[in-house]
């Protein structure tokens, strides 16, 4: 006697999932931009960028913090979800 397949034979049809579509590549690309930021206004010696580069490395670490928080928040509740209904 054959069981059912627990899953759909046919593969889900849909975009394929990209880099972007990661909920961590955004806070990635901010902490990126705020060690850049940090480096050029604190280690770096153009007098003239200085407190740009100061307050640009404090803006992007916390748009960095912020986005970090809520993309572990969206995968900790893909991961409650489960596969099958990840979009």
């Amino acid at each position: 006697m054959a069981h059912p397949p627990d899953r759909d034979p046919e593969p889900e049809e849909g975009p394929a999932s990209t880099p972007f579509d990661n909920p961590l590549f955004l806070p990635v690309l901010l902490w990126v931009f705020a060690a850049w930021f940090f480096y050029d206004g604190w280690f770096n010696e153009k007098m003239e960028w200085i407190r740009f580069n100061r307050w640009g490395s404090a803006f992007w670490a916390v748009l960095a913090v912020y986005y970090t928080v809520r993309g572990l928040r969206e995968r900790r509740e893909e991961q409650v979800r489960g596969p099958e209904v990840r979009e």
